[in-house]
């Protein structure tokens, strides 16, 4: 049956696909509006497959904060490129993804994607907006923080930081969470105390600093006890409250932090990024 451009247009306007997929898709459908939505998406499922492989380092971070600062949610919507990270229509996904989140207070990346949005799962508004801008898109990060305080701190498009804090909120403590947060961003930290590590991690390091000693040359019998001194270096430069401050050099995070309300700590701390 010959394939009007009404139908073309009505198909665009359902599914934002392009006029010539579009074309093609009424014609193997054989004019059927509903049966081209289904040609289209499989279509869009398989680009998405084609793409799993393609990195995302762009893209767009959307933070929520509610009225007392006492819960803060974030989500990092990642694509390839930077035009499409800037698309209006990205955009757009990428909030409706946090607010559906936020309704729904989701736990993680893997219950807001259960979700629906406008009426579909979101998976496949995912697959659906793939399709249409030729890029692969993730959510890459997502933290969903609850607590006396909660600070939300942006780094550009590409970086949120969420830091809970064991006071109730007010200007000086959700000042420090921001502040708190920028360190996090920067330096980005492996955990909040040497506690936190993994020791596998720790194991490793160890290991590394007794293969770095004997290839100085130090004695056998001394490598362990210049391992260690390397491992505690380790552990200061990657534990963010034992990390320097990076506005007061010479006093650690955990000490900028107590000054600020006397027995006020950092309870916890999560960076959500496009992957940079």
């Amino acid at each position: 049956m010959a394939i009007t451009a009404k139908d073309v247009k009505e198909l665009r306007t359902i599914t934002g696909a392009g006029m010539m997929d579009c074309k093609k898709a009424l014609t193997e459908a054989e004019g059927d509006i509903e049966k081209a939505v289904e040609i289209l998406r499989k279509k869009g499922q398989k680009l998405a497959a084609k793409r799993a492989d393609r990195e995302t380092t762009e893209g767009q971070v959307f933070v929520y904060e509610n009225a007392d600062n006492s819960k803060s949610v974030a989500l990092a919507f990642a694509c390839e490129t930077e035009p499409v990270s800037v698309n209006d229509e990205f955009k757009a996904l990428g909030q409706k993804l946090l607010d559906a989140a936020v309704a729904a207070d989701a736990k993680t990346a893997e219950e807001v994607l259960a979700l629906e949005i406008d009426g579909a799962p979101a998976t496949e508004a995912i697959t659906a907006l793939t399709a249409k801008m030729g890029e692969k898109m993730e959510i890459s990060g997502y933290a969903n923080v609850e607590g006396a305080a909660v600070a939300a701190y942006k780094h550009g498009n590409a970086i949120a930081v969420l830091v809970e804090l064991s006071e109730a909120a007010d200007d000086a403590v959700l000042e420090a969470g921001k502040n708190v947060g920028m360190q996090v961003a920067a330096m980005r930290p492996l955990a909040l105390s040497e506690a936190d590590v993994d020791q596998t991690v720790v194991a490793k390091e160890r290991e590394i600093g007794v293969e770095r000693a004997r290839q100085e040359g130090k004695p056998e019998h001394i490598l362990e006890r210049i391992a260690e001194g390397y491992v505690k270096k380790f552990l200061k430069e990657n534990t963010l409250e034992n990390q320097d401050y990076v506005k007061e050099p010479g006093q650690s995070v955990k000490s900028y932090v107590g000054s600020v309300k006397s027995g006020m700590v950092i309870k916890s701390f999560h960076r959500v990024s496009t992957g940079k």
